[in-house]
């Protein structure tokens, strides 16, 4: 979604319409609260790690919750991913299968995450926890569903974008908070904090953490025309400038946008002109209809941990590495 312009305005406008969604906000916060007192979870039985956030918006919990998976992976655990499959039509539990399910279908996120372990999609996450366990799962990794009080969870991780924080720190529709902050962390096992330190105290566990972008490709002098329909395509434009890609142009589209064949014959044309490549994050490439994807340049990133021996550690606490070579 594009933030709205009243959450972080100035104007009086934007303080009136904050002041006037206040009491809708309560009305959410309490909501969430009521729903994690009165919650009957599952008890799955694998082990249940989440990785979700506080906040609406790209925080960079997709590639955090891949980074875990491939060291469970790593340790031998039969690992599988259990997501909602936002923007899909299918409701689930189903699995994930890249050469049959469409972005239409189960959402964006599920086929890139299909790319490194059997992926669930399940708007039910108890129901889609009793599929894994069918299936044999030994962990399974929620990607979001943080705020989801339906499944047990072993181990909780809340994902925080430096650069944000958390917004104007008011909970929908208000702000970008699904809960207050307070009421949210009190949960939380640790906090990964994605880009420069926060000056905050946290009260909890904090792990660094980067985003960087995968190191196949050499982007330096390229010029490029970059467009992403993520939570913050800043991010991703500016990165690609970090990496010394010449972008001449950018386009920016809302969280999870569904490309009309219009729009990217737009973008190519533009980008002929211009004489340079078109490039755009993984996740809309995945996005894209396959016969769309060629002569497009997408950029693959990562989550780095400064400190992998801590998230090692508190991984420890429910998938213990059995190799004694603490990987």
């Amino acid at each position: 979604m594009r933030t709205p312009e009243f959450w972080n305005g100035g104007s009086r406008a934007a303080q009136w319409t904050r002041r006037a969604l206040a009491p809708a906000s309560y009305v959410y916060a309490a909501t969430v609260s009521l729903k994690a007192r009165q919650g009957k979870p599952y008890r799955s039985g694998a082990k249940v790690i989440c990785v979700g956030n506080l906040t609406v918006g790209g925080t960079g919990k997709t590639p955090v919750a891949v980074a875990v998976a491939r060291i469970l992976i790593a340790r031998g655990y039969k690992t599988y991913f259990l997501t909602r499959g936002y923007g899909g039509r299918t409701h689930g539990p189903v699995l994930a299968d890249p050469d049959h399910h469409t972005p239409n279908d189960i959402g964006d996120e599920p086929l890139l995450l299909s790319s490194v372990a059997p992926t669930i999609i399940a708007r039910n996450r108890a129901a889609g926890a009793r599929f894994a366990d069918s299936e044999g799962a030994d962990v399974i990794v929620m990607d979001d569903g943080y705020q989801n009080f339906t499944l047990a969870k072993d181990l909780s991780m809340v994902v925080i974008d430096s650069e944000e924080g958390f917004g104007n720190g008011r909970v929908l529709p208000a702000g970008p908070l699904r809960e207050p902050i307070q009421q949210g962390l009190t949960r939380a096992d640790a906090i990964v904090l994605v880009g420069k330190p926060l000056v905050m105290r946290l009260r909890k566990p904090v792990l660094q953490a980067r985003l960087s972008a995968a190191p196949d490709d050499d982007w330096v002098g390229k010029r490029v025309i970059a467009f992403a329909g993520i939570g913050r395509p800043q991010k991703f434009f500016q990165m690609l400038r970090a990496l010394g890609a010449h972008v001449v142009a950018t386009h920016a589209f809302a969280d999870h946008h569904v490309y009309r064949i219009a729009e990217l014959k737009q973008l190519r044309d533009h980008a002929l002109v211009r004489g340079a490549s078109l490039v755009t994050t993984e996740k809309d490439f995945i996005r894209l209809p396959r016969e769309e994807r060629q002569q497009l340049l997408y950029l693959p990133v990562r989550a780095e941990f400064e400190d992998a021996p801590a998230l090692l550690a508190l991984l420890n606490r429910v998938v213990p590495d059995q190799r004694g070579t603490g990987a």
